[in-house]
C-alpha cells in the first residue's frame, strides 16, 4: 500500500512527511497555553485581603465590621476619601462636628484612622451628645452632589444607618425621592453659583422597611444649607454643601385624604388673588380670613419658591375645564409672626374654569 503526503501528494515511506517535524519538548518545559483559572483566583484572593485590611481600619465597632459586605466596605472607604480631600490633615474649625472627617491620606494604614491630635479626648462622646440635641441630621456634599459626610443620628430620622444609606448610592440623588431630583438640582446649582446663599428644599428620603411599615411611607425631610469654601483659594474641589436635614410631616399621597386638622382651603381668581379662605387658616398661618381676601398668593411666598409656585400656577391655568388639577408643590409661606410655614399645596380649576382652589396641608 502506497502512502502519499497530504501536503505535496508525493509517495512517502511510513512515518515520513515533507513538513518539518517538531522537536520533542524537554520534560518539565512550559506548555504554550495554560489555564488562567489559578491566576484569577490568586487575584481575587489578593483583592479580598486588601478589602479586609481596609475594613479593619474603618473606625466602627467590630460588630459592624462583621456585617459589612465588600460593597459596603468600598462605599465607606470612598466616603472617607472624599472627606479627606475636603478636610485634609490639620483642618480645624470646620462645620462638621466629627473629628474623624479630617483624615490623613498619605498611606493605606492611615486611610481610615483619625489623626491623634485632631480631637480632644472626649471627642466621640461629645459629638454624640451634640448630635442628639439637633432637630435633624447633618449632611455634607461635594460640588457635584457626592456624599461626603452623614452624621450618625441619621438612623433616628430615617431608620437607616450610615452604612445602609450608602448602599443606596453615593450621591444625594440616590437617597432622595425621584420627583424631587429636579428641584434639588436647581437649588444646589443656585447655591453653588452664589456661595454663602442659603437654600432649602423638601423631599422624601429613603427609609428602612420597618420605618415605612410603621409610618406608612418614606420620611419627608427639609434640607437647608449653603456652599462654603473650606480652604483658600476657593474652587469646586474645596467647596462643600453643609446642610441640616430636619424631618417634616409625611407628604400625603395623591389619593390620601389624611387628617383634616392640618389643612385649609383657599379660593383664588386666575391671577391667584385670594377671594376666600377657610377659617382654619388662622390656626396654621395666624391670619384672619379678612386679612387675606384681596391679597396675592405670591405676596406670602418665600422668594426661592416663587418659581415653583409659578410653574404650578401655569400648569393649572393651562388646564382646560373645571376640576382639572396640577401636581403638588411644597412651598414656604409667610406666617403672621414672620416665620415660614411649609405647605404641601394642590391646585385645581373650579367655578367653570374661572377660579382656582388650593388645598394646603401644613407640614411643620
Amino acid at each position: 500500500m502506497t502512502i502519499f503526503c497530504s501536503h505535496c501528494h508525493r509517495p512517502l515511506q511510513a512515518e515520513m512527511s515533507c513538513l518539518p517535524r517538531r522537536g520533542k519538548q524537554a520534560p518539565g518545559a512550559s506548555k504554550p497555553f495554560r489555564s488562567t483559572k489559578s491566576a484569577s483566583k490568586a487575584r481575587r484572593d489578593q483583592i479580598n485581603v486588601e478589602l479586609q485590611a481596609l475594613r479593619s481600619l474603618l473606625p466602627i465597632s467590630a460588630r459592624e465590621k462583621e456585617r459589612l459586605s465588600y460593597l459596603h466596605t468600598m462605599a465607606l472607604v470612598c466616603l472617607r476619601l472624599r472627606g479627606a480631600q475636603l478636610f485634609p490633615p490639620g483642618t480645624r474649625g470646620t462645620a462638621v462636628p466629627h473629628a474623624s472627617l479630617a483624615l490623613p491620606h498619605q498611606d493605606s494604614a492611615s486611610l481610615c484612622a483619625p489623626p491623634a491630635d485632631s480631637a480632644p479626648p472626649a471627642g466621640p462622646a461629645l459629638g454624640a451628645e451634640l448630635l442628639s440635641l439637633l432637630p435633624g441630621f447633618l449632611l455634607v456634599l461635594s460640588a457635584n452632589g457626592k456624599l461626603v459626610y452623614i452624621s450618625e443620628n441619621v438612623a433616628q430620622v430615617l431608620g437607616l444607618s450610615v452604612v445602609e444609606l450608602l448602599a443606596q448610592g453615593d450621591t444625594v440623588f440616590d437617597i432622595l425621592d425621584g420627583r424631587a431630583h429636579e428641584d434639588a438640582r436647581k437649588k444646589l446649582l443656585l447655591a453653588h453659583e452664589e456661595p454663602g446663599r442659603e437654600v432649602t428644599f423638601v423631599s422624601e428620603m429613603r427609609t428602612s422597611k420597618a420605618f415605612r411599615l410603621q409610618h406608612g411611607g418614606n420620611q419627608a425631610v427639609a434640607v437647608c444649607g449653603r456652599f462654603t469654601a473650606l480652604r483658600w483659594p476657593a474652587s469646586p474641589s474645596t467647596a462643600a454643601f453643609l446642610a441640616l436635614c430636619t424631618p417634616v410631616a409625611r407628604l400625603p399621597a395623591d389619593d390620601d385624604a389624611g387628617s383634616q386638622d392640618d389643612l385649609f382651603q383657599s379660593m383664588h381668581i386666575l391671577d391667584m388673588t385670594f377671594t376666600d379662605v377657610t377659617e382654619s387658616v388662622t390656626y396654621h398661618l395666624g391670619y384672619r380670613r379678612e386679612e387675606l381676601i384681596g391679597q396675592s398668593w405670591y405676596s406670602l411666598l418665600h422668594p426661592e419658591d416663587a418659581d415653583l409656585a409659578a410653574t404650578q400656577h401655569r400648569a393649572v391655568g393651562e388646564s382646560l375645564g373645571a376640576g382639572a388639577a396640577a401636581g403638588r408643590a411644597v412651598l414656604r409661606v409667610l406666617r403672621r409672626d414672620r416665620t415660614w410655614a411649609w405647605l404641601c399645596v394642590s391646585a385645581r380649576r373650579d367655578g367653570g374654569g374661572r377660579a382656582i382652589t388650593c388645598t394646603s396641608r401644613c407640614l411643620r
